[in-house]
Order: C-alpha cells, then sequence, then structure tokens
C-alpha cells in the first residue's frame, strides 16, 4: 500500500489550511508560480517513482534474501521500533552526503530550490534521487529489517517531514532538542553561511546533535531560503537537470581528465582550478538578494493553474493505477 498516495488529500487540506493562516496573519509564505512549480515538481518525482521505486525495492529485498544477517520478528513492536530509529539513522547519512558531494547534491538540490518555505515546498522532491539513494539503506537490510517493515517506517519518516516545511509554527521548547521541528529545518532551507550544511535528520535531531551539524535557528539571522545558484526557472524538468548539466559543462570544459571523472563525487561546490578561474560562478550577495519572479497577466496565471490541475489530476490517476497494480 502506497501510504503517502493516500496522504495527498491531507497534505492539500493543510496546504489550504496554511494559505488561510497566511492571510489572517497578514504575511505572504506563498507565491503561486513557486507552489505550482513546487507541486509540479513533486507530480514529476512521484510518477517518475512508478518506474524507479523497483531499483531500490529489488535490490533491499534482495540483499535482505541474501545478505540478512539476523532475522527479527516483524509481529514484535520492538522490530517496528528499532527499524524506525534505524532508518532516520540511514536517512541521516543520506541526506548529509546528499549536500556534500556533487553528485548527490545534483539530485537533492530539487528539493531545496525554492526561495519560499512552506507545505507546497515539502512535496517539492527529486526524480533522480533513486539512483543512489537505495544505498545507504542496505545496512538495514543487513540487519534482516524485512522489506514490508522499511517500506512501512519509509513512509512515515516521509509523513513526518511535510508539517516541519512552515514558517507558522515557532519553536517549540524541549521538543528541539529530540525532533526535527518547523524551527530547526528552516536552518536546513536557509543559503545563509551560517545555516548551511545543518540539521539533516528525517525525525529525530539527535544525530546532528551528535555528528556536530546542528544549529539553531537565530533571531538575530532571518532565514533567506534557496540554493547558493538560483534555479531562475518555474520548469521542473530544469530543476532536476540544472546541477547535472553545471557538472557535465564543467566536466566537459576541464583540461585533466582526472578533474572531468573526480568533479562528480567531490565536495559539493569543487571545480576544476582551471574551469573556475576561466568561467567564474557569481554568489547571491544575501544582503540584496531578490526572489526570481516572472511577472505573469492574469490570464496567464489561470492557464498556468489549469495546466497544473490536469496535470496533476493525470499524475494522481497514475498513481492510483500504480497502487493498484502493486
Amino acid at each position: 500500500m502506497n501510504y503517502v498516495l493516500y496522504a495527498v488529500p491531507v497534505f492539500f487540506l493543510l496546504i489550504g489550511l496554511e494559505l488561510l493562516a497566511d492571510r489572517w496573519r497578514g504575511v505572504r509564505t506563498y507565491r503561486t508560480a513557486d507552489a505550482i512549480n513546487s507541486l509540479s515538481a513533486g507530480v514529476l518525482s512521484t510518477t517518475c517513482g512508478l518506474l524507479t521505486k523497483t531499483v531500490g525495492v529489488l535490490t533491499y529485498t534482495l540483499a535482505w534474501q541474501h545478505l540478512g544477517l539476523l532475522a527479527p520478528d516483524p509481529a514484535s513492536p520492538w522490530t517496528w521500533v528499532a527499524a524506525f530509529v534505524f532508518y532516520d539513522f540511514c536517512y541521516y547519512w543520506n541526506h548529509r552526503l546528499g549536500h556534500e558531494r556533487n553528485v548527490l547534491w545534483a539530485a537533492h538540490s530539487v528539493h531545496h530550490q525554492s526561495e519560499e518555505y512552506n507545505l507546497s515546498t515539502a512535496l517539492r522532491q527529486t526524480s533522480t534521487g533513486f539512483i543512489f539513494g537505495w544505498i545507504f539503506y542496505l545496512p538495514m537490510a543487513l540487519a534482516g529489517i524485512p522489506p514490508l517493515v522499511f517500506l512501512t517506517v519509509a513512509a512515515m519518516n516521509l509523513l513526518y517531514q511535510f508539517w516541519v516545511h512552515t514558517r507558522h509554527v515557532p519553536k517549540l521548547g524541549p521538543l528541539e532538542w529530540v525532533f526535527i521541528t518547523p524551527s530547526n529545518h528552516r536552518v536546513h532551507h536557509a543559503q545563509n553561511p551560517v545555516y548551511m550544511d545543518r540539521n539533516y535528520g528525517g525525525v529525530f535531531i539527535l544525530w546532528d546533535r551528535l555528528f556536530g551539524t546542528f544549529q539553531e535557528e537565530l533571531d538575530e539571522e532571518p532565514v533567506v531560503f534557496g540554493v547558493t545558484t538560483p534555479l531562475a526557472s518555474w520548469n521542473p524538468l530544469w530543476a532536476n537537470l540544472q546541477f547535472y548539466a553545471q557538472l557535465w559543462q564543467d566536466a566537459a570544459r576541464a583540461r585533466s581528465w582526472w578533474d572531468r571523472l573526480r568533479i562528480w563525487f567531490m565536495r559539493t561546490g569543487w571545480r576544476p582550478a582551471d574551469v573556475a578561474e576561466r568561467y567564474p560562478l557569481t554568489k547571491p550577495d544575501l544582503a540584496r538578494f531578490r526572489k526570481y519572479e516572472v511577472p505573469l497577466s492574469p490570464a496567464r496565471t489561470a492557464y498556468a493553474a489549469l495546466q497544473f490541475t490536469l496535470y496533476l489530476l493525470g499524475g494522481s490517476y497514475l498513481l492510483a493505477k500504480g497502487d493498484g497494480m502493486g
């Protein structure tokens, strides 16, 4: 069963409530084009997942069947608790390396490209994370966690992460010490230097505190959302290809074959010295930061909304059919 699919109506209900909260509080955390772009990236991700999720599930199942070292009882609640915590630990490292290595950031950067932070941002997901993501969860297969348990706790982890993508919830006192909250996840989506590459947990912030990647949200440092190389587009397909294209271009321009190979696996932002010298990249000055905006007439806005609605309905139909076949 695809638990995330059945949660979609709840997601849209909560997005509607957040829009009402915006109106009630007199703030603006949504822009129509940005929200449609985020939701379109989400629909693209989930529809692509109909074809790509087999990679992770099949690999995990084969590893569990042939390499599993233990045989935990799936009927025991302790198996589920341990699997839930273990999954978040693996997620932490998947997420952290997704920020720290060029080729992994090329996939994960999609989720961070929005310059807004709201519940629609939570649904902004990559379509290429399946390429390497499965590797980080193989330890669970080796520990003998059954595939059904693995898939269920993975869905629970993902569902939890939805609600933390909001600016309307302040710090939550003692919960900030244990769990990922809206406050410490806002930090994670920031491009401010003090906040970058922090707070990687999915459910628990304990891993960040343990491994030195925790950063508290500071009153004196308002969060600026987005990435340091702006997408500057509302195209969800280009959102998935942008950083791959940059890496490919830099690799092609490099004089050294070694640089052409290693650029993909170097720390995020690394570029061959000769390429960086000949083709420097400018980073935005946050003091002068302006969100990407393309003025649209009411007619074009209505057309985009209609197109997205049809796109959403088509994607939902495919997901429902795919879940029925599964």
